[in-house]
């Protein structure tokens, strides 16, 4: 019996897997605190970790589409409750 080996993640992988969680982590954070300021950053993080992961990959997606509902529902409550945007 021989037992195949489990694929092993690249580090580009890994460093996509931590782009992403961050850009996740500051789109949450965007909603309540400037969210023109950390919005932008949050979503360019995703691309980037979008475009070093694999074809398969699901959490860099998640995390652009995070980013984008966050982006809107921060501004929204921006606006709404006349916070500053940036």
């Amino acid at each position: 019996m021989s037992a195949e080996p489990t694929p092993r993640a690249g580090s580009a992988e890994v460093v996509s897997g931590f782009l992403s969680v961050i850009s996740i982590a500051a789109s949450f954070l965007a909603i309540f605190w400037h969210p023109m300021r950390v919005s932008p950053f949050a979503i360019l993080l995703a691309l980037i970790a979008v475009g070093m992961a694999p074809r398969a990959a699901r959490l860099p997606v998640l995390a652009v589409v995070v980013g984008a509902i966050c982006f809107i529902v921060g501004m929204t409550v921006a606006v709404t409750t006349n916070n500053p945007l940036y």
